[in-house]
């Protein structure tokens, strides 16, 4: 989502760099350029014609600071005019009512199912006990996809008598009492327009369950339409908060950009992905920065510290602290990978992420093949990669049904990431050695885990070579 826009407004800077010093004439041009980008986004005319304005009057006037050019002063200005724009950080939290009854709104095939079951997955995940609620009666195996969901991440799905919305949801909160479920979320039934019925039946559930939250989940890909069905659902259910679901599937990105603006209602999730795991939080700041080709560097390391096996023995704790890896460790960071999202979300995340996924430099299935080939290594040859020989890459080459280039390939690879690691490892230590400088004691303990956090400090962390050796990991 936002590659269109994001490779615009990249191009419209790269111009601005070219020169100088900026004048009137060229801040003009560069405010035309990026309101044609935002229109063919479909971004809402209004909201274009705010959010340029405000941010020529702001070029025109703002004092450049002293540690930015020019052109880096606009780059700034449009990034705090999009995170203004896409709204302050409304995070979600529950109330203490128990249960929490949580009720999602939205037109038919907006993703309201999906999006039921992956909040579920994220609430069970923070400790909770979810009650899915199937009130959408009228299409059909509608209740089935929901209770299929539910399997596959082990919720409970309440259908009732499948005849009564209303009904339904009432017998759903009683259950949730009865089998000390604390949170709700009731599915509720989409029309492809927006229709009196509907309106009807949502305004009905929600005075007889009295949800907590009403959430409208909107489909990303229906443009500055979706503001429209969001004025409609305001002013009937008045709704707190919007999920964006099916991010992954627009370059353009308008219905985000306009949402809040147009309506002032916060964008609470963001879906990108058919995963359980694939509702993020949404934080305008975080969205801005990607746009603009930024990354987000600061989702990257949270996914990081989610994923992190916590059950790693001591043994492998200080053996990973001394960077001496072997290639189940190699193992272990493939799985974390994959919690992660793969290695195009991880990508998505890094500045200049979004143009390799683009240019289709990235191969989605290294990592499976990385798996097979370390699968058809002995045990010893696993954890102690020095003694692979000649004859010992022609034996795994031939079990893991590749080629010997394949097998060497990959112990290239593996020995970048060890110096990579190392090199980290002992910038790590000579940070702590200068802060800890003149007092008692050692900064690094033996057994310590290192920390992912490492990875927030790139702002002059990375040498060429460690970055080299990041590419060939991922290529």
């Amino acid at each position: 989502m936002f590659d269109n826009l994001s490779d615009r407004l990249q191009n419209v800077f790269a111009g601005l760099r070219s020169k100088g010093r900026l004048t009137e004439a060229d801040i003009e041009t560069a405010m035309r350029e990026i309101r044609l980008a935002l229109l063919e986004a479909d971004v809402n005319f209004k909201v274009v014609k705010s959010f340029v304005a405000a941010v020529k009057e702001k070029a025109l006037t703002a004092e450049v600071l002293d540690s930015l050019t020019p052109a880096q002063n606009v780059v700034k200005i449009v990034l705090d005019q999009l995170t203004e724009l896409l709204g302050t950080d409304s995070s979600f939290t529950l109330t203490s009512r128990i249960p929490n009854i949580l009720m999602l709104v939205g037109l038919q095939g907006s993703g309201k199912t999906t999006a039921a079951s992956k909040l579920a997955y994220r609430l069970k995940a923070q400790g909770h006990a979810p009650l899915l609620v199937a009130c959408d009666v009228y299409r059909p195996a509608a209740a089935d996809q929901l209770e299929a969901l539910g399997r596959e991440i082990d919720v409970r799905v309440f259908r009732g008598d499948g005849s009564h919305p209303i009904k339904i949801a009432e017998a759903a909160v009683r259950e949730a009492i009865d089998k000390l479920r604390d949170v709700v979320i009731i599915d509720t039934a989409g029309r492809l327009h927006v229709d009196e019925e509907m309106m009807a039946e949502a305004e009905a559930i929600k005075k007889a369950v009295n949800p907590d939250q009403i959430l409208m989940v909107v489909d990303a890909m229906t443009g500055q339409d979706v503001v429209n069905v969001a004025q409609a659902f305001a002013e009937r259910v008045d709704f707190d908060g919007v999920i964006m679901a099916k991010m992954d599937g627009d370059a353009r990105g308008g219905g985000a950009l306009s949402i809040r603006e147009i309506t002032g209602k916060p964008i609470k999730f963001i879906s990108e992905g058919e995963k359980p795991s694939s509702l993020e939080e949404f934080h305008p700041d975080r969205m801005a920065k990607r746009i603009l080709g930024m990354g987000d560097v600061v989702t990257l390391i949270e996914k990081a510290q989610a994923a992190a096996d916590e059950e790693l023995s001591q043994a492998e704790t200080e053996r990973m602290a001394r960077a001496e890896l072997n290639f189940d460790d190699f193992l272990t960071i493939n799985r974390q990978v994959r919690k992660m999202g793969g290695l195009s979300s991880l990508l998505k995340a890094l500045p200049g992420g979004e143009k390799a996924l683009g240019a289709g430099q990235v191969d989605e299935g290294a990592l499976d093949r990385m798996e097979v080939i370390i699968h058809s290594m002995t045990t010893k040859e696993r954890l102690k990669p020095s003694i692979i020989n000649g004859s010992r890459r022609a034996r795994i080459a031939s079990g893991a049904g590749v080629e010997v280039r394949d097998v060497n390939a990959l112990l290239t690879q593996f020995n970048e990431t060890r110096k990579m690691v190392k090199r980290m490892q002992l910038t790590q230590e000579q940070r702590a050695s200068s802060k800890g400088k003149g007092k008692k004691g050692k900064s690094g303990k033996k057994g310590r885990r290192p920390s992912m956090r490492g990875l927030g400090g790139m702002g002059g962390g990375f040498s060429p070579a460690d970055l080299k050796g990041l590419e060939n990991l991922l290529k």
